[in-house]
């Protein structure tokens, strides 16, 4: 297991995975920091600041987007500044930010593993085709958004998004379930994508910001 010696900043939305998901991160000599989903927008941007992460995670939760605290304001604000990862409900509130929708999924799917059939590219380099993962969800992304691509599905049923110019990635399965034997290898793969998107010199407020395209699709009202 390679070590990455990230800092990762994580939003909790109240889910019992979520420290399995940090756990991960952790295995791989990630700093950490985790933030319930009831954390003001102002007092994150503060944390971030101050703490300088390469990457934010927006973990799995119950409820939709539109329940998920900060989660949707975090988007916002950290499109143009970090490398974005949405798990499960963070993925649905990736695709709600941009545009898309959310809505029921053609069956509940709780504990239950699907083979995930993806591009092979980003998250998905060097990651079996198809994907053996762990889905815990009754909402789905409906739409998408011009800017999102789909990269991972299952029987037309979208499993995993990426921003076409930004490095803001969705999985609707869980990377950090024992019923995804290659949550492992998303995980190195991700935070070798926020590595590789980083400026020489840190830091959120001022200069050494990271370097990521400036434009993206408004949040729709």
């Amino acid at each position: 297991m390679e070590a990455m010696n990230k800092k990762v900043l994580f939003i909790d939305n109240f889910d019992s995975f979520t420290y399995n998901l940090v756990d991960d991160f952790a295995k791989r000599q990630c700093q950490t920091k985790v933030y319930r989903a009831d954390t003001s927008i102002e007092d994150l941007q503060a944390v971030a600041d101050e703490f300088d992460p390469d990457l934010l995670v927006i973990s799995p939760g119950p409820g939709n987007p539109d329940t998920a605290g900060v989660s949707l304001d975090a988007v916002g604000y950290f499109k143009d500044r970090l490398p974005i990862l949405g798990v499960c409900l963070g993925h649905q509130t990736i695709v709600q930010y941009f545009g898309g929708r959310i809505g029921h999924a053609p069956e509940p799917m709780h504990g239950k593993p699907s083979r995930i059939s993806h591009n092979e590219k980003g998250l998905f380099h060097g990651v079996e085709n198809p994907l053996q993962a762990g889905r815990y969800h009754s909402l789905t992304a409906v739409t998408l958004p011009d800017c999102l691509e789909k990269t991972g599905e299952f029987e037309g049923i979208v499993m995993a998004v990426e921003h076409k110019e930004l490095p803001i990635f969705g999985v609707q399965f869980h990377p950090e379930s024992i019923l995804t034997p290659a949550g492992g290898k998303i995980i190195q793969n991700v935070l070798q994508i926020a590595a590789s998107r980083r400026q020489p010199a840190h830091g959120l407020a001022g200069h050494g910001a990271t370097r990521l395209p400036r434009s993206a699709a408004p949040r729709s009202q």
